[in-house]
């Protein structure tokens, strides 16, 4: 069995006094490709946010965080090793930089570059590489602001993607799509999964799951109410359950969709 990659144990999130985070345990191994879901307010969010050591979790003596097996990151090379992409990443980065300066930026954990930035021709070189890869290379004037949202979350993969990531933290990273731009993300994510890259992906829409993703850890109030292979946890019973009203399940070519 792998060693795992992702391993926290105990862990809380507390914002005003409010537990967002409430006793979390959750592990993933190298190449386990994992999703998170939940209703709104689940946790699904802050959870990927303990995993990139964007938020931290109260310290106790049972609280265990161990990214590749190690407890303290540095992020720019925690960034190395964890590629991020995201709906709050592509706020950030809806800019005037062009996609150029937003998948070089990846080197250096910014939003775009500045004067302090040192670009050398190798990073060029491996921008360019990457773009070319997953077919943006077209984008590389364009600016982010006059981007689709399918166009701009594949120049954020880009950006993560420079580094040569293991592993992938998508956290809502389809929304907002179209059915082409929703296509071409799964692509993306199949594309991952075929170069070996673990994927752990954060989202509302069942559909997003491509049939390579086999985990699910289901999110209710801030913890984990179930976790595990997802052809147990995309019942109508268990989701109906903790959604709080009826939900319908359906499969097609190993996608599963929902709705109330």
């Amino acid at each position: 069995m792998a060693d795992p990659i992702i391993h926290i144990e105990h862990a809380t999130v507390r914002r005003k006094g409010v537990d967002i985070l409430d006793d979390v345990s959750f592990t993933v191994r190298e190449g386990e490709h994992t999703a998170i879901i939940g209703p709104n307010g689940a946790g699904k969010s802050t959870l990927v946010q303990l995993i990139s050591q964007e938020v931290h979790p109260l310290n106790h003596p049972t609280m265990k965080r161990e990214l590749f097996g190690t407890q303290r990151w540095e992020i720019l090379e925690l960034r190395k090793r964890l590629g991020i992409v995201s709906q709050s990443l592509q706020y950030l980065c809806n800019s005037t930089y062009t996609g150029f300066e937003i998948v070089l930026s990846g080197f250096f954990s910014s939003i775009g570059l500045d004067f302090h930035h040192q670009v050398d021709s190798a990073m060029e070189a491996k921008a360019l590489e990457v773009m070319e890869r997953y077919g943006v290379a077209h984008l590389k004037a364009k600016q982010m602001n006059r981007m689709s949202s399918g166009e701009a979350r594949r120049l954020l993969l880009c950006r993560a993607m420079v580094n040569e990531p293991k592993v992938f933290l998508l956290d809502e990273a389809g929304t907002a799509l179209d059915f082409p731009a929703r296509s071409a993300y799964r692509e993306t994510l199949q594309q991952l999964d075929r170069e070996g890259r673990t994927i752990i992906l954060a989202t509302h829409e069942l559909s997003e799951i491509i049939p390579a993703i086999t985990r699910v850890a289901l999110m209710k109030e801030g913890r984990i109410v179930a976790d595990g292979p997802k052809d147990e946890i995309f019942t109508e019973s268990l989701l109906s359950d903790v959604y709080g009203m009826p939900v319908y399940v359906d499969r097609r070519d190993g996608l599963f969709t929902a709705w109330c």
